[in-house]
């Protein structure tokens, strides 16, 4: 697929199920990961993979945490987010691991794991398979990085859902671009 076409084309499926890429399609996804701006080669992102048995394991801790940190009685929500995790064959958590440096400050080593982010699911594209981005109550606050196991200095900045799109591509919206351009000349 065209490299352009590949980045205008992309979007975020309603559904995906099986099969999910192999491991050595994900090396290839994961070294486009690593290819996302990096000031100072810090090498900010983490990755954590997420299948089988692994998606229950998430599913427990997304309850323990609303049920401990949310302070989440409700059943209805409870149940949604013990679901959550089985809405996809595979999971990559993101995380940024924050590191003190005098010319790179933490937003900057985020935005990295970001760009990372938006290079798997570009490559995940790319070959077939597609990806969505889930923030919410389990990212971006630093109580959930001890649930998963990970040191303060970690910051939790999503899950990417992954698999194979089950249905029709979303429509995606024409755009206006000068509607979000300024052109100073």
């Amino acid at each position: 697929m065209d490299a352009l076409e590949n980045i205008i084309l992309r979007n975020s499926p309603r559904k995906l199920t099986l099969p999910m890429p192999s491991e050595d399609q994900m090396k290839l996804v994961y070294k486009a990961a690593l290819r996302a701006p990096d000031h100072a080669w810090l090498r900010p992102s983490r990755f954590i993979q997420v299948t089988g048995d692994g998606i229950t394991k998430l599913s427990d801790i997304f309850v323990n945490f609303a049920k401990e940190k949310l302070k989440e009685e409700d059943e209805q929500k409870l149940e949604k987010y013990k679901n959550a995790p089985f809405r996809a064959p595979m999971i990559i958590i993101l995380v940024s691991h924050i590191q003190d440096h005098p010319k790179v400050p933490e937003i900057e080593q985020v935005m990295s794991t970001a760009a990372a982010a938006q290079n798997i699911l570009l490559a995940l594209k790319a070959i077939n398979f597609a990806g969505m981005w889930r923030t919410g109550a389990f990212s971006l606050n630093n109580d959930i990085t001890k649930y998963l196991g990970l040191d303060e200095d970690h910051r939790v900045l999503g899950y990417l859902y992954v698999g194979t799109p089950d249905g029709p591509d979303k429509k995606i919206p024409e755009l206006d671009l000068d509607d979000f351009i300024t052109k100073w000349e």
